[in-house]
């Protein structure tokens, strides 16, 4: 898909039941911010159908206040700068109320000026890198960030007796967040910990071999290898480390946490560990939303064997502002775009929501308090290691 815009008059284009909706005139409007291509496809792609899919129920029931949700989708490519342009495009020409999107932090964290700017609520889907909403009126995520995911995964590995008295920490060095979670939060953290590591190795998006690095890794031979890539890349460097060897425990945050990842690994990676903010058996919604998920992307060629958590956060972003909507009374009216832009901000002020991520979230600084789910590839399955509950909010 190029990058640009597209209008779903239904409330999801693809799904075979939406509903039609009434004239522009005469509904919500809501920008939604996708990378369907370059480097984030895999990753990003599927938040488009669990966007699809909420905005899909929301209409079927009536919509919000009675009138449809109008999404405005905007493709980035991938590409932070396109980010930008579709804030600015969504914010000045279309129009929206608020903005679902976009996915990654390197994206977010230039697209989040533009809001700022612009005086638009955005709410990115995936951006887990530290800090990006401080000092925003305007930016707000449902989302938990790497530092605290990570903290909470070493936490669970020291309550259940593994080994981790030496690491070596390998990132992707063109990807914002993995970059941050390589050279700042994974050093610190681990030392936090007392786990002795070495100089982070950084290695590129492109790279197709990686056994220098996992060379280099070996030299040491440690206990743990922590991993800051996406799927993709975190897979070749997990299956080199197994064909060169190593038999300790390889680790990562929410970067690589996808369900996909069991297949991708094969035997490699069992006995990963890794953090999503989601999982499937916390609630009947919650199970209800990953069998659609799965069954709905499958119908558009996407293959999942779960839900990731940027996928959950996303439906449940566009859950949230119906709830805030409604309860500011949100009309649509382009007479009252500034207003009921504003209103919205003032609803999310102390706001609780619960959906099929948490019950009771709140939002410490503009980022919400998720609880995380300590994941292990065991016997080829994605399975829960451990649970830790949400911090609470100031």
């Amino acid at each position: 898909m190029k990058t640009g815009k597209s209008i779903l008059l239904a409330a999801a284009a693809a799904m075979t039941l939406a509903a039609p909706l009434a004239h522009a005139a005469d509904t919500i409007k809501i920008g939604n911010i996708v990378a369907t291509a370059g480097v984030l496809k895999s990753a990003a792609e599927p938040t488009v159908v669990a966007v699809d899919i909420a905005v899909d129920e929301i209409n079927k029931a009536g919509g919000i206040n009675g009138k449809q949700i109008e999404l405005i989708r905007y493709d980035t490519g991938s590409d932070p700068k396109q980010a930008a342009v579709a804030a600015r495009s969504l914010s000045q020409d279309d129009k929206v109320l608020a903005i679902v999107g976009p996915f990654s932090s390197g994206e977010a964290k230039v697209a989040l000026n533009d809001a700022e700017r612009l005086k638009t609520l955005m709410m990115p889907t995936s951006s887990s890198a530290p800090g990006l909403t401080d000092g925003k009126r305007y930016g707000w995520r449902l989302t938990e960030d790497e530092s605290k995911q990570f903290s909470r995964l070493l936490q669970a590995m020291k309550e259940a007796g593994i080994k981790m008295d030496t690491a070596e920490i390998v990132y992707i060095s063109e990807e914002v967040v993995s970059n941050a979670a390589g050279t700042k939060l994974y050093p610190a953290l681990l030392e936090q910990a007392g786990v002795e590591h070495g100089d982070p190795i950084p290695v590129q998006y492109k790279s197709f071999d990686m056994s220098a690095q996992v060379a280099k890794i070996l030299e040491s031979n440690p206990d743990i290898v922590a991993v800051a890539a996406l799927p993709g890349s975190a897979s070749k460097l997990i299956s080199e480390l197994v064909r060169q060897g190593y038999e300790g425990r390889m680790i990562g945050s929410q970067i690589f946490s996808d369900p996909n990842v069991v297949e991708l690994f094969g035997e490699a990676g069992e006995g990963t560990l890794m953090m999503s903010g989601f999982w499937k058996g916390r609630t009947e919604a919650s199970q209800a939303f990953e069998d659609k998920f799965v069954a709905e992307a499958e119908s558009r060629g996407i293959h999942k064997l779960g839900a990731h958590h940027s996928d959950a956060q996303a439906y449940d972003t566009v859950y949230l502002l119906k709830q805030i909507m409604e309860a500011a009374g949100t009309t649509g009216d382009p007479d009252k775009l500034s207003e009921e832009r504003e209103a919205l901000i003032d609803e999310l002020e102390g706001v609780s929501f619960s959906g099929i991520l948490a019950d009771d979230i709140c939002f410490n600084d503009h980022d919400a308090e998720l609880p995380g789910f300590v994941i292990e590839i065991k016997d080829g399955a994605w399975t829960k290691f451990a649970e830790k509950p949400a911090d609470p909010c100031e």
